[in-house]
């Protein structure tokens, strides 16, 4: 499968303006730029894009994981903080941690963390992404 996103970019670094798309419509033309970056405007980044994208990348793989043990998940809740920091080279992403809350009948917390850590593993944007990556598991 390949799927797309597009952006478009008018300007200079700090006072230009962007748009960001997605192949299917979740996005269209969504603002972004310099102050929402760095100065937490109004607009979308792509530190934010990236950790939804782990946040659903990760909850999917787990769900599979969990349905491969012959476990369904009740409701289950991913927030991916992403980092971004200056060093010697630029701007790099140096880690992101997902914190996860999720409540899933039959099964205990040991289990589910051996579950949780293998869906982290396995996660493609965990393993596409060279940063840190640290998780917080909790039943609810």
């Amino acid at each position: 499968m390949t799927t797309f996103g597009t952006a478009v970019w008018r300007g200079g670094l700090k006072d230009g303006k962007g748009a960001i798309s997605t192949k299917s419509g979740a996005l269209q033309d969504y603002p972004y730029g310099f102050a929402s970056r760095f100065e937490g405007k109004p607009g979308t980044n792509p530190e934010e894009l990236i950790g939804a994208a782990h946040a659903g990348c990760f909850t999917m793989a787990l769900s599979l994981i969990l349905g491969e043990a012959g476990i369904t998940a009740e409701e289950m809740n991913t927030k991916a903080d992403v980092t971004l920091e200056k060093l010697a080279d630029g701007f790099a992403i140096t880690k992101v941690h997902l914190t996860l809350r999720a409540k899933i009948p039959g099964t205990d917390n040991a289990k589910f963390q051996e579950l949780a850590a293998k869906a982290k593993a396995g996660c493609p944007v965990s393993k596409l992404l060279k940063a840190e990556i640290t998780l917080d598991a909790a039943l609810a």
